[in-house]
């Protein structure tokens, strides 16, 4: 690997890579965005991945710049693939196009790809640099990262919550605990999942849409999925969930005892009904759960409730970022129920809490968001 001659030029062109690949919706293939810089040091041409199955973004790229690509640099997000799946390596496009650099932001953390992109490159004599803007394209592609490496969705759990913690009032009434600023960000993080899911408390006590109703937030139109964790195939087939579910894909994920009768009836509305292991208290084992939702090829999951569900991510560790809105409001000891219900920890010092949360006002309402980070069991 080589040092650098611009370490700031290269930075800002990796940011710009960083940038296509934000527009790219390839689930369940990492985003990745790509761009040419041609021996003059003018961008000639940038792509992205827009979805599983088309070029990749180098190759994009590359076919977007010409004849250009001749003695000119190539930055790219994720390091370049030389294997063959969908599409061919795009190892060989890069060799074709007479690209003098490359210019890598992470490597391909996939235990599954044989043979490494970057060192067949540095073999071929093409000079390569890796780790540009590193955190941020490690950061890009962390949900990607979990679902290859651990077969498991990546999982941001929202919450919205009164500052005393509760999600209603005494008589059960949750709309609205925020405001409609809060409820906009929450329409863009459902945006940006592959699924969005709640447990059957909150199916019942709201009846939600969980779509996304402003279409121009969804990249390519892709609505996620909606799931609804129900051991006992509970919802209502009048819930609106139901009721659009030929519209909008809708996963009922249910214990193996539930209703067979039960079960027939959802799936005649539209609904797929997924059959997961009973947890020791009678509820749909959430780990199982998770791993048959990645095995659908859900990489992203948003978790908008309740406090059950809530809580059983946080017990066993699965929750991996936590998104928060606190409304200036105080619902009283008799709110029901708390935004999370489990045993919770001994000490505040083993309390799962945000690694570097990002705050800022959404209306009147506060939001916190970032990675979440467990404690070392002893």
């Amino acid at each position: 690997m080589t040092t650098s001659p611009d370490p700031d030029f290269d930075v800002s062109m990796m940011r710009r890579a960083l940038d296509e690949a934000r527009r790219s919706v390839p689930s369940p293939n990492p985003p990745v965005g790509a761009l040419v810089v041609g021996p003059s040091g003018d961008v000639v041409a940038q792509s992205f991945h827009e979805r599983a199955g088309e070029p990749h973004a180098e190759v994009g790229a590359l076919a977007a710049a010409g004849a250009q690509t001749q003695g000119g640099t190539l930055y790219v997000t994720l390091e370049p693939c030389n294997h063959t799946g969908r599409t061919p390596p795009c190892v060989d496009s890069i060799l074709k196009a007479g690209i003098a650099r490359v210019v890598i932001g992470a490597l391909d953390p996939n235990p599954g790809v044989t043979g490494g992109g970057a060192q067949r490159l540095v073999d071929a004599g093409i000079k390569v640099d890796v780790g540009v803007a590193g955190a941020e394209a490690r950061e890009l592609i962390a949900p990607w990262t979990k679902y290859i490496t651990e077969g498991l969705p990546h999982v941001a759990l929202k919450l919205a919550l009164s500052l005393d913690g509760r999600i209603a009032t005494r008589s059960g009434a949750s709309k609205w605990v925020t405001g409609p600023e809060a409820r906009a960000k929450v329409q863009e993080l459902r945006a940006r999942h592959d699924a969005v899911a709640v447990g059957i408390g909150t199916a019942l006590a709201d009846d939600p849409r969980l779509t996304v109703r402003d279409t121009a937030l969804l990249p390519g139109g892709r609505h996620p999925v909606r799931v609804v964790f129900d051991s006992r195939l509970r919802v209502p087939l009048d819930s609106r969930l139901v009721q659009t579910s030929r519209e909008i894909a809708t996963w009922v994920l249910a214990g193996n005892d539930a209703p067979e009768s039960a079960e027939q009836a959802l799936v005649d509305a539209g609904c797929a009904v997924i059959r997961v292991p009973n947890s020791a208290e009678g509820r749909v084992d959430v780990g199982a759960a998770l791993r048959l939702l990645a095995s659908q090829g859900i990489v992203s999951l948003l978790v908008e409730g309740g406090a059950e569900l809530a809580g059983s991510l946080l017990a066993t560790r699965l929750a991996d970022e936590l998104h928060a809105f606190i409304a200036p409001i105080l619902l009283g000891p008799r709110g029901r129920p708390g935004a999370v219900d489990w045993a919770g920890p001994d000490t505040p010092t083993d309390a799962p809490r945000i690694v570097d949360p990002r705050w800022e006002l959404c209306g009147r309402d506060a939001y916190v968001s970032g990675p979440l980070a467990f404690p070392s069991k002893s």
